[in-house]
C-alpha cells in the first residue's frame, strides 16, 4: 500500500461507517474552502443529509455525530473533470465500449451522450479515488465507420454527472453543445476551417428561422434547412444561452472567430484546449469566454498548438480569464488534473488559483457552482481528504466522499496491485485469494 494512503485502523472503521451515517463531523483539518472563508487551520466541517451544515474553527459538533479526527491532514472540494467520456469509453482501443462519437446526418448538436452513460464503468472507481466527484462528458468528433457514416462540425451535448453511488446521476443535462474548430473543424468539414465556420454559422441562422417560423415548421411547411430538426430544437437552448457552446479549438486566430461568433449570435461560449489563447487573452476576457486547459503540454503537437506554452494559465488568470484545467487530462487520465494545476504554480498561477481551476472553475463554467465546487454550507458535500499537497504529483487522497458518503477507494488498478504485492504464497499470482 501507498504510505500516503494509510489511515489508522480506527479511523478506517470510522469511514467505513460515515455513507451510512446522518450527520458527519471531520475535525482538526486544514481546510481549503474556495470559497470566501478562505483557507481555515484546524477546523471542523459537519455534513448532514450529504451537504456541508456548517465549517469553521469553532463548530459545535452534535453530540450524535460520527466523528472523524483528520488532524494534520488537508481537506479540499472534490475535483470536477470539465471534458471527456467518463462513463462513456471503456477501452479506448476496443469500439464496443466507446459511445461517444458522432456520426450521421439525422443527430449532430442534439446527439446525447447521457444515453449511453455506465455509472459502473470501472474508470469511474478509478477516476474517483484519486479525487474526481464530478465529471462533464462530452461527444467527439471522430473518422468515418465501416457504413460510412462520416462526424460533424456539431457532435453533440454534454452533461454533468457525480461519480457517486447514489442512483441519479446527472446534476445537468445538455449542459453544452460541443462544436470543432482548428484541424478537427478542418476535417470534418471537407477539409477547411472556413468550411467548418460557415457550417456553424449556416446552422445557427437556420435555428433562429426555424424559431420564427416555427407555427409553418409545425404544420408540414418544412424549409430545406441544413441540419435536422432535432439539431434544430436542440439550438434554441443555445440561442437562449441555456447551454453553452464548447469549442475544441486551440489556435489563436481560430478563436478570435468563436469570440466573434459568440458576440454576433449572443452566445455563451467555452473554449477547450485553448494552446494558443493566451495570445488573445484579453479579447476573451472582454468577452467573458472561460477557457479549459492542458496545463501540461507546451509541445507542438500539430500547427494549431505552435504557440503552447507551460506559463498560460497564468496569462489568462492575470487577464481575467476564468481557467479551468482539463483538456488532454480526461477519462482514463482525468486524475492529472492536479498534475496541470501544480505545474501551472511553477509557471506563474498561485497555488490558490491552481485549486480553484479544478474544483469551483469548471463548476462556474458549467453553471453548478451553486451545488458544488467549494466547501461552503448548503453545497454537497463533496470532499477529499489529503495526507499532503493535493497539487503535489505524489499525493494521493485518504479518502473521497461524494454527496456526504464516504466511497470505498478500492478499484480495479488497487485490486490487481495488492494482488500481485502478495509476496506470502508459493501459488502464481493468479490463483492466490484475495484477502
Amino acid at each position: 500500500m501507498r504510505a500516503s494512503t494509510r489511515l489508522t485502523s480506527a479511523l478506517l472503521v470510522l469511514l467505513a461507517g460515515t455513507a451510512y451515517a446522518q450527520t458527519t463531523a471531520i475535525t482538526g483539518a486544514t481546510i481549503h474552502t474556495v470559497g470566501p472563508q478562505g483557507t481555515l487551520e484546524n477546523a471542523t466541517i459537519i455534513i448532514d443529509g450529504g451537504r456541508i451544515a456548517s465549517v469553521g474553527t469553532s463548530v459545535s459538533i452534535p453530540a450524535d455525530a460520527e466523528r472523524i479526527d483528520a488532524s494534520g491532514k488537508i481537506i479540499t472540494p472534490g475535483l470536477f473533470s470539465p471534458l471527456g467520456q467518463i462513463g462513456l469509453s471503456e477501452v479506448d482501443a476496443v469500439a464496443g465500449t466507446n459511445d461517444s462519437t458522432q456520426r450521421g446526418e439525422d443527430y449532430a448538436a442534439s446527439f446525447d451522450v447521457a444515453d449511453a452513460f455506465n455509472p459502473r464503468s470501472l474508470v469511474i472507481a478509478i477516476s474517483r479515488i484519486d479525487g474526481v466527484t464530478r465529471a462533464g462528458i462530452t461527444p467527439q468528433a471522430g473518422g468515418m465507420d465501416e457504413a460510412g457514416n462520416v462526424s460533424h462540425v456539431l457532435s453533440g451535448l454534454g452533461s454533468v454527472v457525480h461519480l457517486g453511488d447514489s442512483p441519479e446521476h446527472f446534476v445537468k443535462r445538455g449542459a453544452v453543445v460541443v462544436a470543432n474548430f482548428g484541424e478537427t473543424g478542418s476535417d470534418v468539414a471537407g477539409g477547411s476551417r472556413a468550411a467548418a465556420v460557415q457550417i456553424l454559422r449556416a446552422a445557427l441562422d437556420d435555428a433562429i428561422d426555424y424559431r420564427r417560423n416555427r407555427e409553418a415548421s409545425d404544420r408540414g411547411d418544412w424549409r430545406d434547412y441544413s441540419v435536422s430538426r432535432s439539431d434544430l430544437d436542440t439550438l434554441q437552448s443555445v440561442l437562449d444561452r441555456n447551454a453553452a457552446l464548447l469549442f475544441n479549438v486551440n489556435r489563436a486566430a481560430d478563436i478570435s472567430v468563436v469570440i466573434s461568433i459568440a458576440e454576433e449570435y449572443n452566445l455563451r461560449a467555452i473554449v477547450a484546449g485553448g494552446s494558443e489563447a493566451w495570445m488573445v487573452a484579453d479579447h476573451l476576457a472582454a468577452a467573458n469566454i472561460p477557457v479549459i486547459l492542458d496545463g501540461i503540454n507546451n509541445l507542438p503537437g500539430n500547427f494549431d498548438r505552435i504557440n503552447a506554452r507551460l506559463d498560460s494559465a497564468g496569462i489568462l488568470a492575470t487577464a481575467g480569464v476564468k481557467v479551468a484545467f482539463g483538456a488532454n487530462a480526461q477519462t482514463h487520465n482525468a486524475r492529472l488534473l492536479t498534475q496541470s494545476a501544480g505545474n501551472s504554480v511553477a509557471n506563474g498561477l498561485t497555488w490558490d488559483q491552481a485549486l480553484a481551476a479544478i474544483t469551483l472553475a469548471p463548476a462556474e463554467i458549467y453553471g453548478v457552482d451553486a451545488m458544488v465546487g467549494s466547501i461552503e454550507v448548503g453545497k454537497e458535500a463533496d470532499l477529499v481528504i489529503w495526507s499532503a499537497d493535493p497539487l503535489e504529483l505524489t499525493s494521493y487522497p485518504d479518502q473521497v466522499y461524494i454527496q456526504g458518503a464516504a466511497i470505498s477507494m478500492e478499484s480495479r488498478q488497487t485490486l490487481l496491485r495488492d494482488r500481485y504485492l502478495q509476496t506470502d504464497s508459493e501459488l502464481p499470482p493468479a490463483f492466490r485469494n484475495r484477502e
